[in-house]
């Protein structure tokens, strides 16, 4: 499968923006700071940390000319899965990112704590995504 079959059902076409897609990694970079301030509590550290690994895998999409359809439910796992077709991560990799989307949901919807082992590693992939889309992206 390619990016272009989920045209109209999850992604559009868009032109890339080289200004938004910098604003995007800039962003990534100051959430993946906070993420690692250890005052904050373990959800905002992981929250900041996972919305780094949404912008990034947002970078990449734009980068590669589609956006998802936010009108759609499942925007975030439509974007975590195309980072396996733009940055190239491995499919083992992808179902990490996809634990950490779903522990942001019950974080986020149901209120449960969030352990430091799961703040260490959405810390940790929040940055080696940040090193492979910013490696993607000059060879891109």
């Amino acid at each position: 499968m390619t990016l272009d079959n989920l045209i109209g059902k999850l992604l559009e076409r868009i032109e890339p923006d080289p200004i938004a897609i910098k604003r995007l990694l800039d962003a990534a970079e100051r959430n993946i700071v906070d993420a690692e301030l250890i005052q904050l509590s373990n959800e905002n550290r992981f929250d900041v940390a996972y919305k780094a690994i949404m912008q990034l895998a947002n970078a990449a999409l734009q980068a590669s000319g589609f956006r998802t359809l936010t009108s759609k439910p499942g925007h975030h796992q439509t974007m975590i899965q195309s980072l396996v077709k733009t940055v190239g991560i491995e499919t083992d990799r992808m179902i990490v990112l996809d634990a950490l989307r779903k522990q942001r949901n019950i974080a986020d919807y149901s209120g449960d704590l969030v352990e430091d082992a799961a703040v260490a590693e959405c810390i940790s992939q929040a940055k080696q995504l940040l090193a492979l889309t910013k490696d993607w992206l000059r060879n891109h």
